[in-house]
């Protein structure tokens, strides 16, 4: 490839480049790296599903702070149908019942939650209350998931593996007698 030919891909790739950009978002080139204040790195991205459990979490631990403490306070036992009870503060929570299922399904799913989960652990109401025990089969199923999730998190750490491929094996010839 010549240099002409160079120079032609280079301005048809810029003039697509403005096509897709709209002209009020390009901003002129900045004169020194120097100048440039640090950049914060992309957040990630959340599905709808992750946001509505965020936004519910987060009013969750506004209305009710000892059953939904913030990190970095451990988290606690919640009462067995905390949802139910919930469901009573939807209209002071302002949000939808999809959402407060999202958001307490979030919150009891975590590593923070299942390590709360000890035996005989009190399990609190919404309004830190004590209301039970977290039984031992409980705690077992607790411990179990926490293991669950390490391991899922050391492969998905972990570098893939590629598969040798497998051939048909190739005949022999004859020998020729």
């Amino acid at each position: 490839m010549g240099f002409e030919q160079l120079a032609e891909l280079r301005d048809r790739l810029r003039a697509e480049k403005a096509q897709l950009q709209p002209a009020a978002k390009q901003q002129p080139p900045q004169k020194s790296q120097k100048a440039q204040k640090p950049r914060k790195p992309p957040r990630e991205v959340r599905s709808p599903e992750e946001e509505a459990a965020f936004e519910a979490i987060r009013r969750l631990q506004k209305h009710f702070p000892l059953a939904f403490p913030v990190n970095p306070a451990p988290k606690v036992p919640l009462k067995e149908g905390i949802l139910k009870d919930a469901e009573q503060h939807l209209g002071t929570l302002g949000i939808s019942l999809d959402q407060l299922k999202l958001g307490i399904a979030a919150w009891c799913q975590g590593s923070r939650y299942w390590a709360s989960m000890k035996e005989n652990a009190p399990r609190l109401d919404l309004a830190g209350q004590p209301v039970g025990v977290v039984t031992a089969s409980q705690a077992l199923h607790a411990a179990r998931q926490a293991r669950r999730k390490r391991a899922q998190a050391r492969r998905d750490k972990a570098p893939a593996k590629e598969k040798p491929v497998e051939t048909a094996p190739v005949p022999q010839a004859e020998s020729a007698q």
